[in-house]
């Protein structure tokens, strides 16, 4: 399976919060959407800490350098 982009798990979250919000989703449906959406939002916070620590590394191996 590809990985998936930040951006496009961002994009699905939005879809399945619009569909919830506009009631358009039934009750047998809705479960599996949460725990997609949870889903998602844990990956998204993986990027994000995977993106902090890299940076974090990257400013420190420049200030050993400086």
């Amino acid at each position: 399976m590809a990985e998936v982009k930040y951006s496009k798990a961002i994009e699905r979250l939005d879809e399945i919060i619009a569909k919830i919000e506009s009631d358009e989703i039934d009750v047998d449906e809705l479960a599996l959407k949460v725990k997609e959406a949870v889903s998602l939002v844990k990956l998204c916070k993986g990027k994000i800490n995977k993106a902090e620590m890299e940076v974090k590394q990257v400013v420190e191996d420049f200030v050993k350098e400086a």
